[in-house]
């Protein structure tokens, strides 16, 4: 079946239209573009890999949609035209959220920047809209932007943006945090296991004290798959902290 067929007819596995068939998480860091990382660039080659894998897998369901979740200033949608700027880190590198934009428009936070560089590497996808999420975002926030994701269109693929801690280790942005590490191997298991339960009970007290920056985006993917029902099967691509910020990569995709 084509994927326009898809997009009549929905998938007959799951009783109809399914929102979200597929999700990809990355991390954030401006040092994963190679221009503000400079002679540094090798040292995330293999978490870039493994974020291009991941977006790869992300549009392979052939989506007619992709929806950027990241943190943000406040919650909600972001209109477009929008850009990204990497300019705060020395490079005068500008990135839309939606090629051959108009103009400019409203500037996209770190979070979404770095997501609409990852999608840009890529030279065939579908259209691509934003939501933004704040770090202090509550339930009932994060359930109404987990609709929102699904409402999106018929065939919906995320893209989330989010670290995990960044407490491990004195050299760390948080220092160093003995309850980092537990935080982030559970982190990685769940999204290992496309594990809903464990991430949407992540806490936010601890989460913030940690500085993972991932928490609330996270939990806006989990409502959101578990809103669009089926089985989940994930798998955990890169895990690492080398700068003391935990940086995970996951891939999604319906069973």
């Amino acid at each position: 079946m084509t994927g326009s067929a898809r997009r009549r007819t929905g998938d007959s596995r799951y009783g109809g239209r399914v929102p979200l068939v597929a999700a990809a998480v990355c991390p954030h860091p401006p040092l994963l573009v190679p221009e503000v990382a400079g002679s540094a660039a090798p040292e995330l080659d293999d978490l870039r890999a493994a974020c291009d894998t991941a977006v790869r897998r992300l549009l392979a369901p052939d989506p007619d949609i992709v929806v950027l979740v990241g943190t943000g200033p406040v919650t909600g949608p972001i209109r477009t035209p929008a850009t990204g700027s990497l300019q705060p880190w020395g490079v005068d590198l500008y990135l839309p959220l939606v090629p051959g934009q108009s103009d400019r428009g409203a500037l996209l936070p770190l979070s979404l920047t770095i997501g609409a560089w990852l999608l840009a590497r890529h030279d065939t996808r579908p259209p691509v809209t934003a939501v933004q999420v704040a770090a202090d975002a509550g339930p009932a926030e994060l359930a109404a932007l987990a609709d929102e994701v699904g409402a999106a269109g018929d065939r919906v693929a995320s893209l989330v943006l989010g670290d995990g801690s960044a407490c491990r280790g004195e050299k760390a942005p948080g220092y160093d945090d003995a309850r980092a590490l537990p935080y982030d191997q559970g982190v990685a298991a769940a999204l290992a296991d496309a594990d809903l339960d464990a991430l949407l009970d992540l806490d936010p007290v601890v989460s913030a004290e940690l500085k993972a920056a991932g928490r609330a985006p996270w939990q806006v993917l989990a409502g959101a798959a578990r809103a669009a029902g089926g089985g989940w099967r994930g798998e955990l691509l890169h895990d690492s902290a080398p700068y003391g910020v935990a940086y995970f990569v996951a891939s999604w995709e319906r069973v």
